[in-house]
């Protein structure tokens, strides 16, 4: 009898990089913009979010020349393939024509190109092109769900899988537009931690995240976490006791503990206070509140209290915060 263990990463709820996480963007005429769209805006929104900036990129075309998108809109990237030094992620965006783009000199250019990134990644149909290019043999994968069948025939050395975002060493591959999100998402809490993560997902979702980074291993959407979360939002101007919280959940105060580590990285009293200056932080850089109604809005005794609360978890006082 072979038993096989499955290893758990659990996640970790800040993280602090010495330095930004490159990465290089490849467009192929007729990508999708909203593909794109998901790459780049959560990567933005989380150097906002967080204390220090955690990612870098540049758009780059095959030629150098400007891509168009499917809906034809320009894209005026910042250099050529050809001009990569190097990168820890390479993302390969394609969408319509795949086929038309799958030349020789395409996968002499991607394979020189893999060989300076970290990490290679096809979206859409770009891991069509990296197939094409052999670098995905031996390797599980995914594409956009409309070519797989095409795909499995195609390539008889990549092991194919109907799924929305996969990791295969130093590969990765994404099956569109909105799984581009997922993955974004993943390399957001992978790299800043799952407070930055839930911030964008709040930023982007409208409070109603998945509460576990999207890679495998790893259960995404606790019911249980999500109903908490949802209560927690819910009662920010009044806090409630965690015994409280885990009442309402039908739960024991200690399997809420557990949960929330297993499944953010911290414990309940953590993400609820991180929630709440969170709501307080939108509140001073978006509203002209005064701050005695900001604290009192997010639970906070006196402006005193917020502004000690928010040096410490942001390094900015609630001046600051309006200023930047």
């Amino acid at each position: 009898m072979i038993l096989r263990y499955q290893t758990i990463i659990m996640p970790e709820w800040t993280k602090s990089p010495d330095a930004p996480t490159r990465i290089a963007i490849l467009l192929f005429d007729r990508f999708s913009n909203l593909c794109l769209a998901n790459c780049v805006e959560p990567l933005r929104a989380a150097n906002t979010l967080a204390p220090r900036r955690g990612f870098d990129w540049q758009i780059l075309t095959p030629d150098g020349a400007p891509a168009r998108s499917s809906s034809g809109i320009e894209v005026l990237p910042h250099g050529a393939l050809g001009g990569l030094a190097g990168c820890d992620y390479l993302f390969v965006v394609a969408s319509y024509d795949h086929e038309g783009h799958d030349t020789a000199a395409t996968r002499r250019a991607l394979q020189a190109a893999a060989r300076r990134a970290g990490v290679t990644v096809g979206l859409d149909t770009g891991p069509w092109l990296l197939a094409s290019a052999g670098l995905l043999d031996g390797r599980r994968a995914t594409v956009h769900w409309d070519l797989l069948d095409t795909f499995t025939e195609r390539f008889l050395a990549v092991t194919p899988e109907r799924a929305r975002v996969l990791r295969d060493g130093p590969r990765m591959t994404c099956a569109g537009a909105m799984s581009a999100l997922d993955l974004t998402l993943g390399l957001i809490s992978d790299h800043l931690g799952m407070a930055v993560r839930l911030d964008v997902e709040a930023l982007f979702l409208h409070g109603d995240p998945p509460v576990a980074p999207a890679r495998e291993g790893v259960a995404v959407g606790d019911p249980l976490l999500r109903r908490a979360l949802g209560l927690m939002r819910d009662n920010v101007e009044k806090p409630l006791q965690l015994s409280d919280l885990a009442r309402r959940l039908s739960c024991q105060p200690r399997t809420l503990d557990r949960r929330f580590r297993a499944g953010l990285g911290a414990p309940p009293g953590t993400v609820y206070r991180h929630l709440r200056l969170a709501a307080a932080r939108k509140l001073v850089e978006n509203t002209r509140l005064g701050i005695a109604e900001v604290a009192l809005r997010s639970g906070y005794d006196s402006p005193a209290a917020l502004t000690r609360a928010l040096r410490r978890h942001y390094g900015a006082t609630p001046r600051d915060l309006r200023r930047g």
